[in-house]
């Protein structure tokens, strides 16, 4: 799990791979929430500072600005209008008016939109969810740990073929001792990681858009502004990605600054300290400011940037691309479905409930990769660290 929208990205992802391999540290829960309060913050900031940058590079008016906490929220925004005159947009918009429930109004959502005088909707910008994280944390990490199951399989194939004395290519393996030797493979790799001896791969474990940003506007102004975002010369475009099928987007991921007077000025003005009171870190700790927290940061982060119309925002937030049925669908859809994605999963998901608890110390990993385990052991261990009585037990 490598964060790039974080300023301690290494030193989470050090702490994920120990943890993977069933190994914690003393301290390991405080630094974790530290992590979350700082990095969450200083996303937030960042996020705020460069979407007002980047609608100033197309826009002259004033924006305003409040929180959004459900989708329904801007599924209501959205439909407020069909500035383009789009026959399409105004179809799903009327679909919306007849019945919001059926388009997932109470979705959950962790952002900010910006509107024009005519509470026109010109740009949103989010953190992305720990339980999204986690989600997409499993996807990158069981897809890595797949592939090398995958290798070790095949090197066992290869191995028999070699003793066999024939050629691999033309060595043939019955359906059921290929499974076999899937498992196989799958519990030497999980051995490896009991073992601690798995090294993994960071490449292969980076999540991009932990903070992301999407724009609204005509195809002309959103060419000018990717022309003006690539003449900056403090933003690096690292990943450029256009989408033309049911989802139609320009997604580039932005490698930007982020300004450590303003966002500790801004913690200190927003009294964000009362926030974070309930995570175990003394109150006034909290009120020294963020800079305490700022040790080992790195000086630029990763957010990704989606630029779209206003119809193509319209079918992805009511349409054929609506996000949640895309959500449903990665979920019903991964490829490796075994013991040990699970666990990364329940693992990930612990990480974070670790540093949204009141507790800054755990005796020991929850959750073993190369163990098995039910949803319930995950929800017991979440109410374990807010000190909640297990709500499924008759006395």
């Amino acid at each position: 799990m490598y964060l790039t929208s974080f300023i301690h990205r290494d030193r989470l992802f050090e702490i994920t791979e120990r943890w993977f391999c069933g190994r914690s540290e003393p301290g390991d829960a405080r630094a974790i929430t530290e992590i979350l309060i700082c990095d969450g913050f200083v996303v937030s900031e960042t996020l705020e500072t460069l979407t007002r940058r980047l609608l100033g590079m197309i826009h002259r008016e004033p924006v305003h600005q409040r929180q959004i906490r459900f989708k329904g929220e801007l599924r209501d925004l959205l439909c407020l209008g069909n500035r383009e005159g789009n026959p399409r947009a105004q179809e799903l918009i009327g679909r919306y008016h007849e019945n919001p429930d059926y388009f997932y109004r109470e979705a959950p959502i962790n952002g900010s939109i910006c509107l024009d005088a005519e509470n026109q909707l010109l740009a949103l910008f989010r953190k992305k969810r720990p339980k999204r994280i986690a989600e997409k944390a499993n996807r990158r990490i069981a897809e890595w740990i797949f592939q090398n199951v995958q290798t070790r399989a095949q090197e066992m194939a290869g191995e028999r073929a070699r003793l066999s004395g024939i050629p691999l290519e033309q060595f043939v393996t019955p359906a059921e001792e290929m499974a076999e030797e899937f498992v196989r493979a799958e519990e030497s790799i999980a051995r490896s990681f009991r073992e601690g001896s798995i090294r993994f791969d960071k490449s292969a474990l980076t999540t991009q858009d932990v903070g992301a940003i999407k724009i609204l506007a005509m195809e002309d102004e959103l060419q000018l502004l990717e022309k003006t975002i690539e003449e900056a010369p403090d933003i690096v475009i690292v990943e450029k990605e256009e989408f033309n099928g049911k989802y139609q987007a320009i997604n580039l991921v932005l490698e930007v600054s982020w300004d450590a007077e303003h966002v500790c000025r801004r913690y200190q003005e927003s009294r964000a300290w009362e926030r974070y009171q309930n995570r175990g870190i003394p109150e006034e700790e909290l009120k020294r400011g963020l800079a305490p927290f700022l040790h080992n940061a790195e000086p630029r982060i990763n957010v990704e940037l989606i630029l779209s119309t206003f119809p193509h925002m319209v079918e992805s937030e009511l349409g054929n691309s609506i996000h949640e049925e895309r959500i449903i669908a990665q979920r019903d859809n991964k490829r490796y479905k075994g013991y040990i994605p699970m666990n990364v999963e329940f693992l990930v998901e612990a990480i974070f409930a670790v540093g949204f608890s009141p507790r800054i110390n755990v005796d020991e990993v929850p959750i073993k990769l190369w163990g098995r385990y039910l949803p319930e052991t995950l929800s017991s261990y979440v109410r374990h660290l807010h000190d909640m009585p297990e709500h499924d037990r008759f006395h």
